[in-house]
């Protein structure tokens, strides 16, 4: 990851902002702690900082904010917000609190995206998905379209009416 990001952030400090470059990180707290020392975690708070004028954008995914260095969150011109741990509160000021406390009792799915365009944090949801998505799901899923596709037949049995002898 170190060998990549250097590479990258080389490159773009010599080439300028297009094309852009995309860097997705999850887990942000193993490579840029809120504390200790991490070998990338000046690298990423540089990137954090000057990133965008230079075309490279940090994605980064964690858990729990404050687990991060305190420079990433700071300066990400878009957060998004999952369910929060009451004690995690502090660290996700951008919301009002209000939104902080019912963010505490999001369901899965639920997600609040902030970001400096519009004045206020925007609650979404996302669908479950269509499709199942892990072995199990399959398995019920099967089941209730056998029940389903049993139900139409017996539907369409009784519309037909008698069947003539021969």
């Amino acid at each position: 990851v170190g060998a990549l990001l250097d590479e990258v952030w080389t490159e773009k400090q010599g080439t300028g902002r297009l094309p852009l470059r995309f860097v997705v990180l999850d887990e942000l707290n193993k490579y840029a702690p809120a504390t200790g020392f991490s070998p990338l975690k000046e690298l990423l708070v540089d990137i954090a900082e000057r990133g965008r004028s230079l075309g490279v954008l940090l994605i980064g995914a964690q858990q729990a904010a404050s687990a991060v260095a305190p420079a990433l969150p700071r300066n990400a011109s878009l957060k998004v917000a999952g369910r929060l741990d009451a004690g995690e509160s502090d660290t996700y000021r951008f919301l009002s609190p209000a939104l902080r406390e019912r963010a505490t009792r999001f369901m899965p799915g639920t997600m609040v995206v902030s970001q400096p365009i519009v004045p206020e944090p925007i609650p979404i949801r996302f669908p479950w998905p269509p499709y199942a998505t892990n072995p199990e799901e399959a398995a019920v899923d099967t089941i209730a379209r056998d029940e389903q596709n049993n139900r139409i037949a017996t539907n369409v049995a009784s519309f037909a009416g008698p069947r003539p002898q021969l």
